[in-house]
């Protein structure tokens, strides 16, 4: 094992690309022993030092330690999210403890601490640059809230919450992705998917032979509470049936029940928020991001939420008036009646649409090509480098001038093996300290059709091919010295900020004309279709607010317990919550409901959710820069690149932003966006 074991060395591939073609499933566990073995000895070496602390033999060492448990490490969470088995699930649920307690063997060190410490008391009187002297800040500020300071008896207490909850969070994934399969939709024959494309129901029928019931059709359920097919399906229990089949994860009883799990998690998070010296998690996880308290985050959410709901409830009597005396509107007709008051008042058919989002068009001229455009990147499918998948597609990325960039992995279709939704993780991480590469990969959950026939994605499937790809600039762009400041390694309520930028090429004329041809006819999308999506950009907006707020103040209230408090009861809780913030409107369900809230209970998204509405904020006023500043040109994508995705985390992200944008951001270009201005 000792020679073949491919995670025991660095990768001898193009970019240290991992040797997926020798990776077998019993090459995992020695490799996480071996690692977890070799960094502690790599911390002992430093706490063993009797030298007087200085930033070369204590932070330096610990930068450099852990690269096997890294190598093994993102290979096999890559693996076991986007193509997970038995195996992995078991392994995952046996490394997740063990993982918990190594990462508290370093951080709760008191020698460790104690060097740490004295080095950042000395920061003024040491001859840093910028970003060195931020890596010892944030290691202080990590260190100190992980608990490091606590005395020898409340680190044991530490450490049982952390390995307790790494194992609760673990099953939560599994028991969803188990449920959800277990609960796709099975139809008999085509009438009941009435209404959908041609390329749905191939990917339908495709679905089914898959599972074995050729001659059937299964809609496999997405993580969202709705389904992007309600839109389509003329038949109202049919989407009926799909809606209670989503809304049924987790609350089933049974072995894949999350309801236990969700009081379970919550309540370890409450006394360990306690333990650390906050009143609730939320306190706790926001003291370390942009926001810094939990009452900044209801202050922003508070001020949305009641304009949200009276846009949703002003939408939802245009889509009462749609359905007439067909009975009142559900939370399964609302997508179905949005697409009849669209098209009535607007003339726009999304569903129609899907011929002009051919993948491959979109992919490479669309996304590829805003890449290029702005940055100046270019791309070249690899075929010839192996990766984890057979349908995982490697491109090599490469600078203006010819020089390496990274390599990007497309993972683009739906399956059984693959937890739901869309995400972006590195394979490895540029470090001028370490000479890393990068590779960065999007997965994706897109239905695929059966063999020959074309991928027609969906508007929002394609808007989230262009935000998961913002996602991969900020992992290849960043250029940093440190491994911790690595990628996409910036704060929770940050991390979306690059991403939500870059949807708004999908829609930008010159890019929307490139890549927006019509798989039949070679059409390219009309000019007055394109203007008006334009015109419809905030229509449905009340929803798509409310829906998503409903989640992200759920999940705050969640976290706002305190280890005082006693919840048994996750619907009687759920229900209590979204009144408080008046959103309890039965037609707009949340996001996610807390059985399948996979971003907050396994997704390391917990008291974060909100982040993706704070990140808006950053994200309107950027685009507003751009339109301002000529949008689509070189000198404003390598602005962009150079003062924000380029530095990774090496800098306190606000500030990188101030000095992009010469100011801070605003709101009201968010406002406007989804019409909550006024």
């Amino acid at each position: 094992m000792a020679d073949t074991n491919p995670f025991f060395s660095p990768s001898t591939l193009p970019y240290q690309l991992p040797p997926f073609a020798d990776i077998r499933d019993e090459h995992y566990r020695p490799a996480f022993d071996r690692g977890f073995e070799e960094q502690l000895a790599e911390v002992a070496a430093i706490t063993a030092s009797t030298a007087e602390p200085t930033f070369e033999n204590t932070v330096i060492p610990l930068e450099r330690s852990g690269q096997t448990l890294q190598r093994v490490a993102e290979v096999f969470f890559n693996k076991s999210s986007s193509d997970s088995s038995d195996f992995t699930n078991a392994l995952e649920e046996e490394i997740a403890p063990l993982l918990a307690a190594h990462q508290d063997a370093i951080r709760l060190d008191p020698v460790l601490y104690g060097r740490i410490k004295a080095i950042h008391d000395s920061l003024d009187a040491l001859d840093l640059d910028a970003e060195s002297r931020y890596l010892v800040e944030r290691y202080y500020d990590e260190f100190t809230l992980a608990g490091a300071g606590l005395s020898d008896e409340n680190k044991e207490k530490l450490r049982a919450y952390n390995q307790q909850l790494s194992t609760l969070t673990t099953r939560f994934e599994k028991n969803l992705l188990a449920d959800t399969n277990d609960l796709a939709v099975v139809f008999d024959d085509v009438s009941g998917l009435d209404g959908l494309g041609d390329g749905a129901i191939s990917a339908a029928a495709e679905a089914a032979k898959e599972r074995g019931l050729d001659g059937k059709y299964v809609v496999t359920l997405v993580l969202p509470t709705g389904h992007p097919f309600l839109a389509g399906l003329t038949n109202r229990d049919v989407r009926e049936r799909i809606m209670a089949a989503s809304r049924s994860r987790g609350i089933r009883g049974g072995e894949n029940d999350n309801r236990q799990l969700v009081l379970d998690i919550t309540r370890l998070r409450a006394e360990r928020a306690r333990l650390l010296g906050f009143e609730t998690h939320a306190a706790y996880v926001t003291a370390d991001q942009t926001a810094k308290t939990p009452e900044a985050v209801a202050a922003m959410l508070g001020r949305l939420a009641p304009a949200a709901a009276r846009n949703a409830l002003a939408e939802q009597a245009a889509l009462q008036q749609q359905l007439g005396d067909g009975g009142e509107l559900a939370a399964w007709d609302w997508a179905y009646y949005t697409e009849k008051v669209r098209q009535a008042t607007y003339d726009i058919d999304v569903a129609a649409m899907r011929p002009y989002f051919e993948a491959e068009r979109v992919l490479r001229d669309g996304v590829f090509f805003a890449a290029t455009k702005l940055y100046g990147i270019t791309f070249e499918e690899r075929p010839d480098l192996v990766a984890y998948h057979p349908e995982a597609r490697v491109f090599e990325v490469r600078n203006e001038d010819g020089s390496e960039l990274g390599l990007y992995i497309l993972d683009l279709y739906t399956r059984d093996s693959k937890r739901g939704g869309a995400w972006m993780n590195p394979l490895i991480s540029q470090s001028a300290l370490l000479e890393y590469p990068t590779i960065v990969v999007n997965n994706l959950n897109v239905p695929k059709p059966a063999a020959g026939e074309p991928t027609l994605l969906s508007y929002d499937e394609t808007n989230t091919l262009f935000h998961e790809f913002g996602h991969a600039l900020h992992g290849l762009f960043a250029r940093v010295t440190y491994p911790k400041f690595a990628g996409t390694n910036v704060y929770r309520d940050f991390v979306e900020f690059p991403s939500q930028v870059n949807e708004m090429w999908m829609l930008w004329p010159e890019i929307l004309e490139n890549y927006a041809v019509h798989n039949v006819t070679g059409e390219r999308m009309p000019g007055e279709l394109v203007d008006k999506l334009h015109e419809s950009e905030a229509f449905n907006e009340g929803f798509q607010t409310s829906e998503y707020l409903a989640a992200a103040m759920l999940d705050q209230a969640w976290h706002a317990i305190t280890a005082d408090d006693t919840v048994d009861d996750v619907a009687a809780f759920e229900a209590q919550a979204l009144a408080a913030a008046g959103l309890a409107n039965p037609a707009v369900p949340p996001r996610y409901a807390s059985t399948y809230f996979a971003h907050t209970f396994s997704g390391g998204y917990d008291a974060g959710y909100y982040s993706y509405i704070w990140s808006e904020v950053l994200d309107a006023d950027t685009v507003a820069w751009f339109t301002e500043n000529g949008g689509l040109t070189r000198d404003n994508g390598d602005r962009f690149r150079q003062r924000l995705l380029g530095v990774g985390g090496s800098k306190d992200p606000l500030e990188a932003y101030r000095d992009f944008r010469g100011r801070d951001a605003v709101i009201e270009p968010l406002l406007e966006r989804r019409g909550l201005a006024g």
